[in-house]
This record gives C-alpha cells, structure tokens and sequence, in this order.
C-alpha cells in the first residue's frame, strides 16, 4: 500500500478549512496525497475518505486542484456528497464543473428523488443548468413549476419546505409534528399558521411554542402581525424587507393569500451576496451574467456596449475641448487643468452615487428622506470642492514662483472655482442618478461606473472652459 493509502487506512488525511482566497500550507500534502489517489484511479478510497469531510472542505479541495482533476473528482462522488458540494461551490466555479456527463448524471439523480427535494436541488444551481436539467427529466409537471416565476423573484428562490399547521391546532400536536418534520426540514425557526382554507393567519416562533401548554390551541398566542411577501416579489426588495424587520425567515405567498414557501436565512445571505455581485460588476461596466468562464463571444457581447457608451461619453468630451481649440492656443497652460478636472468630476460623482446606491440597496434611503438627503450632499459638496479648489489655487500662485505664469492669481481663481462647481455638480449629478433609476425600476447601480463618468467628464470639461473664459482669458 502507498503513503496515500496508507493515510486513507488510518483516516489521517484531513483539511483544514481555508480563510477565503488563502490556502494553507498544512494542507498541500492532503492535496497531493489525493492528486495521486485521482491519477491512480482508486475511486473507492477517495469517496470513503470525502464521505467523512465538511461539504465546505470538499469544495476548497475541488477549486485547489487542477481542472480535469476537479472534473473527474466530482465525478467519482456519490450523489448525496456531490450535491451538498454543489450548494457551497460559488457560481463560476459550478458552471466550470457542469459538463454533459454531469448534466447526466444529476438528471438521473433528480428523477429519482420526490419533485419538493428536486425543486430544492436545483434552487442550488445556476439557472441555465437549472433550466438544462429540467428540460431533461421525464416529468417535469411539478418540478417545472420552479420556471413558472421570473428570475430574481421570492417564487424562484424560495424553499417549499415549511411546517404550517391550522389555528386549531395545540402547541402538543405542533411539537410532535415539528419532530416528524425534522428529517425533512433540517432547521426550524418558525412555525405558519394557516385558516381553513390554506391562507396565511399568523407565525409562532419555535422557542414561544416549546413554552406554551400543550393543550393551548396555536390561535391563542400566535404572532398575527404577519409580515410576507408575494412569489412574484424581486429578491432584493424581499432582501431589503427581512433587513428593516430583522426577520430570520420570510414566509412567502401567493395572490389569494396561500402559504407557498419562505425564503430561509441561507437564501437570504445567498440573495445579498449575488445583489452584491451583481452590483459589484454593474458599477465596474459589465454585464452582471459575466463569469470568469465565459467563452471570448459572451465576454465581448457583456463588455462591448459598456465600452461603447463610454466611447460616446469620452468623444463627447473631446468635442467639448475641441470647440475650445482657440482659448488652448491662446492659453495652452488649460490643458495641464483638463485632467484634474475630469478626475475630480468622476470621483466626486462616483463617491455620491455609491453612497446612494448603498442606502438604497439596505432600504436606509427613504422617500421622505431624499430631498433631506439631497441637501447633505450639495452643503458637503460644497465645502469640499471649495477645499480642493483652495489647495488648488494655493498650488498655483506656488508654482508661478518657480514657472513663469502668466496672470497667475487670475488662473488661480479660475481653475479654484472650476473646481468648486465641477465636484459639486458631479456631487449632484451622483447622488441623484440612482434615486432617479430605481423610481423607474431600472437598478441603481447601473448609475455608477460608465454613465456617472462620462457625464461627469462632460460637464467637468465644460465648466471649466467656462470658468477659464470668463475669469482667466476674460
């Protein structure tokens, strides 16, 4: 028997789990222990040894070895392991690891499970595999059922799995049928209430119910000040609701009033971190169903219109200095200003809207409170740019002790003012576009990148031309 083997044999081989993007030295010798189990083919061995590990541990492992290891790895894992894999493995690296024999694999996996535990399967995937898998079960009635809410709803998202029990019902009888459901559901933290008709009534908590006397009928000390969400509800407003509630699940329904699901706290953490993502590579200027695997058409077709519409911006800017060419000439010491104004345009811009994204993003921007807000920005605004413009204009009247200026004190105050304008417009300009956005349901965070500077480009230049003709070359 090899090293490996024997490391098997003595269940010797463990992990340690990894902070995030830091893999640990302690681990490299289980790494290539298990490269070479995969390199020798001895299957058996590997799933015995995986069986006993942390789905988490198993995903770092995945994504630490070489892709075709990775591949052939997953493959090896029974279906139990592998899926509870798949749930903790991010996005692009799921994608990397579907192949059509796993396509394959999983769908015979899925027909062979009940279509609530198969609706819950494939709420673990990206939805193009999603989508790939149940286009391929023989029966896809109920399980199809998933599709029938648009993307980035409660009804996509959400978990069919939940313990609802009538008013009449005693704290008893919901104990002991809070037990039968525990193999089925694994955590319980809320217990619906429901009419007779299926509509939801009311909530009990679990610690609440375990206190309660067994003969106490549910409609006698249930919460009736249900908050819930419709299946048709965009995941981030749900995300926004269970934040200022500080709810720990979110019971969904349907338009009658029918409890259909609830949105668990894992799906609430999975729903903020791809809003975050999405966000992340909107304000960046690309496509939020960018990946790290996407083939080079799908990464031209995700970036080309951004870099196109900041084309425009940029050739609108150029324009605008062009149609100053007579004041360059006249005064070519403007064009050393061109940049600073650009890049304190965008910055100050790209500082607002973040902050207003932010706040819409966790609900902390009211309506009520906006015009407030508004306020904040511009006096902020203010004192900032006429700080920048100061040390500006400092910088100025100090370099023409060195340089030979010409009216140095006149190019001071030009250039100063420029900047208090230019930062406080951009300000403005950045605080504003997002509220504007959402109110018209497009996402906010589109504001930021590509449109917030090439405008604020555009209007930096032009307001500083304008500055420097009527203070400087006036």
């Amino acid at each position: 028997m090899n090293q490996s083997s024997a490391a098997l044999a003595d269940e010797t081989l463990t992990w340690t789990r990894e902070p995030a993007q830091e893999p640990l030295a302690s681990n490299d010798e289980a790494l290539r222990s298990i490269r070479d189990l995969i390199k020798a083919g001895k299957r058996q061995e590997l799933v015995d040894l995986l069986k006993r590990w942390d789905p988490v541990d198993v995903m770092q492992l995945l994504t630490r070895l070489r892709l075709k290891q990775a591949r052939k790895l997953f493959k090896w894992l029974p279906a139990n392991p592998s899926i509870k894999v798949i749930a903790e493995l991010r996005p692009e690296f799921r994608s990397i690891l579907m192949e059509e024999s796993t396509l394959e694999q999983f769908r015979d996996i899925l027909a062979g499970v009940d279509p609530e535990d198969a609706v819950e399967i494939l709420n673990e995937f990206p939805d193009d595999v999603a989508e790939e898998l149940i286009a391929r079960l023989p029966d896809v009635e109920d399980i199809g059922s998933r599709g029938t809410y648009a993307d980035d709803t409660a009804g996509r998202v959400m978990a069919r799995k939940f313990v609802a029990l009538r008013e009449d019902c005693t704290a008893g009888e919901a104990v002991s049928q809070m037990r039968a459901e525990a193999d089925r559901i694994r955590k319980i933290f809320t217990v619906y209430v429901t009419d007779a008709d299926g509509k939801l009534t009311g909530t009990v908590e679990v610690g609440k119910l375990l206190l309660a006397p067994k003969d106490a009928p549910l409609r006698d000390f249930m919460n009736r000040d249900v908050i819930a969400v419709s299946a048709d509800m965009d995941q981030e407003e749900v995300l926004r609701l269970a934040r200022k509630r500080d709810m720990r699940t979110v019971p969904v329904i349907s338009p009658d009033g029918h409890l259909v699901g609830r949105i668990t706290p894992k799906q609430l953490t999975r729903i903020a971190s791809d809003e975050a993502n999405e966000d992340m590579l909107l304000m960046s200027g690309v496509s939020a169903e960018a990946r790290s695997d996407d083939t080079v058409f799908r990464i031209v077709r995700g970036r080309l219109p951004w870099l196109l519409a900041g084309l425009v911006g940029a050739s609108v800017a150029a324009t605008v200095v062009g149609s100053y060419e007579d004041q360059l000439a006249e005064a070519a010491i403007l064009a050393a200003f061109i940049p600073v104004t650009m890049s304190m345009a965008g910055n100050a811009g790209l500082q607002a809207s973040a902050v207003a994204v932010q706040g819409i993003a966790t609900g902390a921007l009211w309506s009520g409170d906006i015009f407030f807000r508004l306020f904040k920005e511009l006096i902020a605004a203010l004192f900032n740019g006429a700080i920048a413009g100061t040390i500006l204009g400092g910088l100025v009247l100090g370099a023409s002790m060195f340089i030979p200026l010409e009216e140095p004190v006149r190019l001071a105050i030009a250039t100063s003012l420029s900047l208090l304008c230019v930062t406080t417009l951009a300000a403005m300009v950045g605080a504003t576009i997002p509220i504007i956005l959402d109110k018209i349901g497009i996402d906010p965070a589109m504001a930021i990148g590509v449109f917030i500077t090439s405008s604020n480009d555009v209007l930096g230049v032009l307001i500083f031309f304008l500055m420097a003709t009527t203070f400087y070359l006036g």
